[in-house]
C-alpha cells in the first residue's frame, strides 16, 4: 500500500475500484488530481500491480491480494477514506467512461447539507450516455422499473458506479456483495436508510475500451440479473 496527498478539495475524495485498467488509469487518476480531489485506488487484485502505473502521481493506493469484484473494492476504498477524515466520497469508474467535470454537481447538494446521497444519472434530462447501444439502453431501462419497484425510489438510472455520499451516509452503509449487485445494494439501503438523496445528470461515454473491458450488452443482462438477485441481500 502507498499513499499519497492529504485532505484537499473541500474533503472530498474519488474512490476508484480497478481491475486490469492498466491502459487508461493513469489519465483517468491524473485527470481527476488536476482538480485538487484526494483521490484512493483500489487494486483489487489485478494481473498486473499499479504500482509501476500510477508511480509518481501522489495517489492512495491500496491493493487486495485477490480479486473482490467492484463492490468489494469500493467497501475497502470507503472505509480508507472515512478513516482519514473524507467530508464526502465519490466514487468514480477507472476505465474513463466518468467525467471529472460531472463532480461539482454530484457534491454540492453534499456540502451544502441539503442532501446525504447524490446519484448519477445518464437518463435524467441533461444526462447522456454517448454511444450506448439500443439494447443495452432498453436492459438498463428494465433495471430502472425493477428498481423503482423493488425501492420505492424514483430513480431514473441504476448500476451507474458514479455517485456521491456524505460522510454519514458512506459510514452507514455495508457494501457486502462485491459483484455488479452491489450497486442495487447501495440503493436499497438508501430506501432502507431513508437516506436523503437526489439524482444529478452526468455524462456517460461508452468508448471502445469501455465496451471491450465489460460494457457489452451482454453485461447489461448479468445487470439486470443481478438486480434481482440483489433483492434477496438487502
Amino acid at each position: 500500500m502507498s499513499s499519497g496527498q492529504s485532505n484537499g478539495a473541500d474533503g472530498i475524495w474519488v474512490v476508484i475500484p480497478a481491475y486490469n485498467e492498466s491502459e487508461v488509469i493513469r489519465h483517468v487518476v491524473e485527470g481527476l488530481l488536476e482538480r485538487g480531489y484526494t483521490t484512493v485506488v483500489v487494486d483489487d487484485g489485478s494481473k498486473v500491480p499499479l504500482d509501476d502505473v500510477l508511480g509518481g502521481l501522489g495517489t492512495h493506493l491500496l491493493r487486495h491480494a485477490i480479486n473482490l469484484g467492484q463492490g468489494g473494492a469500493l467497501q475497502t476504498g470507503i472505509s480508507y477514506a472515512l478513516a482519514r477524515g473524507a467530508r464526502v466520497i465519490v466514487t468514480f469508474d477507472a476505465d474513463g467512461q466518468h467525467q471529472r467535470d460531472d463532480i461539482p454537481a454530484l457534491v454540492a447538494p453534499i456540502l451544502a447539507g441539503e442532501r446525504d446521497v447524490a446519484l448519477g444519472s445518464r437518463f435524467l434530462e441533461g444526462g447522456s450516455a454517448v454511444h450506448i447501444s439500443a439494447g443495452k439502453r432498453r436492459v438498463l431501462k428494465l433495471a430502472v422499473a425493477f428498481t423503482r419497484w423493488t425501492t420505492g425510489l424514483g430513480v431514473t438510472d441504476t448500476h451507474n458506479g458514479i455517485r456521491a455520499l456524505g460522510r454519514k451516509a458512506a459510514a452507514s452503509l455495508r457494501i457486502t456483495q462485491n459483484g455488479m449487485a452491489h450497486a442495487s445494494q447501495i440503493l436499497h439501503q438508501i430506501a432502507a436508510q431513508r437516506l436523503r438523496y437526489v439524482e444529478v445528470p452526468v455524462t456517460i461515454v461508452y468508448s471502445e475500451y469501455s465496451v471491450r473491458k465489460g460494457q457489452r450488452l451482454s453485461n447489461a443482462f448479468n445487470i439486470l440479473w443481478e438486480s434481482f438477485s440483489a433483492n434477496f441481500y438487502r
